[in-house]
């Protein structure tokens, strides 16, 4: 979102919003499985999971670096990546109180 539309919306929706897009490409949920599958740092092998070129997946890891749901070491050619734990479990409680919020807020109509 642009900067100048979202200020105009609350903090916590623009992070909710910003977590969504990072969450909206199916590659990018294909990434989280790989990783939280192997439950450990994994460095070349995404790449072999999915089907797409190295430097589509590399795109979509930066994504989810900058969003924090994964974290990343760089040593010479080879990047390692693993799940942030900690930040996912941070996303599903943001969600759940906003769905929650609005679950609240429900009303009958149309």
């Amino acid at each position: 979102m642009a900067k100048s539309q979202a200020d105009r919306f609350p903090e916590e929706h623009q992070r909710l919003a910003d977590l969504a897009k990072a969450l909206s490409h199916p590659a990018r949920i294909a990434i989280l499985e790989v990783l939280a599958s192997r439950n450990v740092c994994v460095c070349g092998e995404v790449v072999a999971e999915l089907p797409l070129s190295q430097a589509t997946v590399s795109q979509h890891l930066k994504v989810l670096v900058e969003a924090g749901l994964i974290v990343g070491e760089i040593e010479g050619p080879k990047s390692c990546y693993c799940v942030n734990w900690s930040r996912l479990d941070e996303v599903r409680t943001m969600f759940s109180t906003w769905f929650g919020h609005t679950e609240r807020l429900k009303i009958d109509c149309c």
